[in-house]
């Protein structure tokens, strides 16, 4: 029993390091440094960036986990809530349900709070947008590196 869980201990820490170095590739191929460096050097690196993310991913470690799903669905029940607020600041017809508590709180507020309020709300669904489009590109970006290498070693 303890050389299972020292095997699984070691499986997840092995998996959390490949993770670790995906996500260490994408970030240096989006980078704002990527734009001040030569055209020829931006390939350069791009070419070394996805052969190394390519081999990364040729190490399957299998600890199942559903981690990525319940995020994307725990972002997706925040945005809900988010565009609830959101539709109760807007004089427009929202799209969908309207927290009506928050409602009557943000009336009760000065314009210019309402004003902030408003702004603040749709700063975060921006960036609630923005990390849910991250982590599915990231999952695509690994799925598709991992179907090219299984097909080149087929």
């Amino acid at each position: 029993m303890l050389r299972v869980e020292a095997f699984r201990d070691a499986a997840s820490a092995m998996e959390q390091e490949k993770e670790t170095l995906l996500e260490m590739i994408h970030n240096i191929q989006n980078s704002q440094d990527m734009r001040h460096i030569s055209e020829g050097e931006r390939e350069e690196l791009n070419l070394t960036a996805n052969r190394l993310m390519g081999r990364t991913l040729t190490v399957e470690v299998s600890v199942e986990t559903e981690i990525v799903n319940k995020l994307l669905d725990d972002l997706e029940d925040a945005k809900i809530r988010l565009m609830s607020l959101y539709g109760a600041c807007t004089s427009d017809v929202p799209a969908g349900p309207i927290d009506q508590k928050f409602q009557s709180v943000v009336i009760g507020c000065a314009i210019e709070d309402q004003k902030k309020i408003k702004r603040r709300l749709e700063t975060l669904l921006r960036n609630l947008e923005n990390s849910e489009k991250s982590i599915t590109l990231l999952e695509h970006q690994k799925s598709s590196v991992r179907q090219s290498c299984n097909s080149k070693q087929d």
